[in-house]
């Protein structure tokens, strides 16, 4: 599968094992709350599998449809089209590395392709993309207060990275973080605004069968609507300026479209020391969504990827526990 096959581990034992040690604990929160302070919640058992590597849960993945967690069953390689080239004709150096980009986008690329909004928990910081050294679980996941965030993705190139997706990205906001960062040259070796493809949640609103779809890029700064995959639903784990601070939980499209005008002024707080959050210049929106300041530009893509897979109701995590 091109470079994106890079991304799968031949052995996903590790994350296989956090997946149902988050099923194990009782089905719930990632995270609980007490006083203000984040604490996790442990499990009293763990059940382990051993998944080969000619099983389907090769090609699917989690998502979430209407508050609800489902199946994605990948048919087809994703594709990133038209190339980087063509929005960034200046980026050889990244184009010699990857074809796909974040920060143009083409929504009419392919004809009935509908968006794909991937949620990354960029309240991590540099750990979405899963690096160890910036602060990455050792599985790929992104950490935040100590804390594993398990996503539906980790991060590509990592044991957790998920099937069918690029290796790489290149966009002008990776530069601009890593200006502020002071790096000139790019990082860890890559040209300059390439990086793996980051930790995320996928969220649909339509669509149970075979088609394109574009991809819409969604930072969220806000720890308390970032939804547990294999439940779907959110838990207030850090304080909050709003009355309901799960309200918005980014398991459905409506919750999507509050949080894009939704102001939490606690994410000053939390986000203080994000240079992701830093780069933007320190919104207090719960979520950032490059290219898209309405509901109405929810719709538009801003990267250049587009995937093809169908949808089912199964609970994708539940359907391989024990």
């Amino acid at each position: 599968m091109a470079k994106g096959k890079i991304a799968i581990s031949n052995v996903i034992f590790a994350s296989v094992t956090i997946i149902l040690l988050v099923i194990a604990a009782g089905g719930f929160a990632l995270y609980t709350t007490k006083q203000g302070a984040v604490t996790t919640t442990t499990a009293t058992s763990v059940e382990t599998t051993t998944l080969t590597s000619n099983r389907s849960v090769w090609f699917e993945t989690g998502g979430l449809y209407n508050g609800q967690v489902v199946t994605f069953v990948y048919p087809r390689q994703y594709a990133c089209t038209p190339s980087l080239l063509t929005f960034f004709p200046n980026q050889t150096a990244a184009a010699s590395q990857t074809s796909c980009e974040v920060g143009a986008g083409n929504g009419n690329a392919e004809a009935g392709a509908v968006p794909l909004w991937v949620v990354v928990p960029a309240y991590a910081g540099l750990s979405v993309f899963g690096v160890k050294a910036l602060g990455a679980s050792p599985q790929g996941y992104p950490v935040f207060d100590n804390q594993t965030i398990i996503t539906d993705c980790g991060a590509s190139g990592t044991p957790s990275g998920c099937p069918d997706h690029p290796l790489l990205l290149y966009s002008p906001f990776f530069t601009a973080v890593e200006q502020h960062l002071g790096i000139t040259n790019g990082y860890g070796g890559l040209p300059e605004g390439v990086l793996p493809t980051p930790a995320h949640d996928h969220l649909i609103n339509c669509c149970f069968q075979v088609i394109p779809w574009y991809t819409v890029v969604v930072l969220n700064f806000d720890p308390n609507i970032q939804p547990n995959p294999v439940t779907g639903q959110c838990s207030e784990i850090v304080p909050s300026s709003l009355a309901n601070a799960t309200a918005d939980c980014l398991n459905n499209y409506s919750a999507l479209v509050n949080a894009l005008t939704t102001h939490n002024s606690a994410i000053s707080q939390i986000d203080a020391n994000n240079p992701i959050w830093q780069t933007l210049g320190g919104p207090t929106t719960q979520v950032v969504v490059p290219g898209a300041a309405t509901a109405v530009q929810l719709n538009n893509a801003n990267t250049n990827l587009f995937e093809h897979f169908t949808v089912n109701s199964t609970n994708f995590y539940l359907q391989y526990k024990g």
